[in-house]
């Protein structure tokens, strides 16, 4: 590099650099398309490796929000071991400034590793997907109409009575409290809404919670609950449900379950059998599936196949419950 006499311009330099080195070390694997409206966050030009990582990871595609939390974690990991390598990407807990286990305010724990978690739109789909040997299931009910949304929460609980399977609550949580199910899952709005008074019922009622998050913003908002379970996604495209955020691919999903291994983890959205291994590389426990289990023409034998490929050497093992913050790296 060229050093020039006028030490901004050096230092501008320096962060270009800087950045494109961290761009060419990750493109492969991380990189999406960035958002053409989206402009790309100045970083305090006193911090080169927060100023270089923030530009990274706008042209590698983060939303702003995301771009910030990744260059804060590069600052925090060349202070803390004293050097910069482009080909480091954090994923060390604490340069995201997450909080050390136990917490005193951790959610019930649940298994390591959900294995296969079928997310239904109603009763009937959900107690079916139960009986036919889904361990982790999750109704998730959308209804203005309060009296159909309480009858399909009780037959559901009733329904997966002697299955063995875990049920979530989408959203209804009081419902859920009431009725005694597993757990309640929230996605990103429906935790924006709850109340501290809320989330300590659930918390007190000894239910289990997942949140869902789609980038580290998220992550790091959902990690100051502690809950039981963090869902990541969508790893792929999906028809579903109109998503906030692109497709985060195998290669995002890797370094996001890294920062969260202390977490059980669940990856969803557009995943099918022959995506799986990528998927399971990444090191998450479980897989969230809707369509793939919903348009098979025998669900039974559907089911076992999901089981066996996630009970398959290099799958997760269906272990019993543990305390997050508890797994290994």
């Amino acid at each position: 590099m060229i050093l020039t006499r006028n030490p901004e311009l050096n230092q501008s330099m320096n962060v270009q650099a800087m950045a494109q080195s961290i761009v060419r070390a990750h493109q492969s694997t991380l990189a999406l398309p960035p958002d053409p409206q989206a402009q790309p966050l100045r970083g305090d030009a006193n911090d080169l490796v927060f100023a270089a990582a923030l530009l990274a990871a706008h042209r590698l595609g983060f939303v702003p929000a995301d771009a910030l939390c990744l260059a804060q974690a590069w600052s925090r990991q060349a202070l803390r071991t004293g050097e910069f390598h482009p080909g480091q990407w954090p994923v060390e807990p604490v340069d995201f400034g997450l909080a050390p286990w136990p917490r005193h305010n951790a959610f019930a724990p649940c298994p390591a590793s959900l294995g296969l978690y079928a997310v239904m739109p109603d009763a009937a789909w959900t107690i079916r997907m139960a009986r036919a040997g889904v361990p982790t299931v999750q109704l998730r009910f959308k209804s203005a109409d309060a009296t159909a949304v309480r009858a399909e929460v009780l037959a559901t609980v009733a329904g997966v009575q002697g299955t063995g399977a875990r049920l979530f609550i989408n959203d209804h949580w009081e419902l859920a409290i009431e009725a005694g199910a597993y757990g309640v899952h929230l996605g990103q709005e429906d935790l924006q809404a709850m109340t501290p008074a809320g989330l300590k019922s659930i918390r007190d009622a000894g239910l289990r919670l997942g949140l869902s998050t789609h980038g580290y913003a998220e992550m790091l908002i959902a990690d100051q609950h502690s809950p039981s379970y963090i869902a990541m996604g969508a790893v792929f495209p999906t028809t579903l449900k109109q998503m906030a955020t692109a497709p985060q691919g195998t290669g995002r999903l890797a370094v996001y379950s890294a920062l969260l291994r202390g977490y059980s983890r669940v990856a969803i959205g557009g995943i099918d059998k022959a995506s799986l291994p990528a998927v399971l590389a990444s090191g998450v426990g479980s897989v969230g599936v809707v369509r793939a289990l919903m348009s098979a023409a025998d669900t039974q034998a559907e089911v076992a196949a999901w089981n066996r490929a996630l009970a398959a050497p290099g799958g997760p093992a269906n272990g019993g419950d543990c305390t997050p913050g508890s797994a290994a790296p």
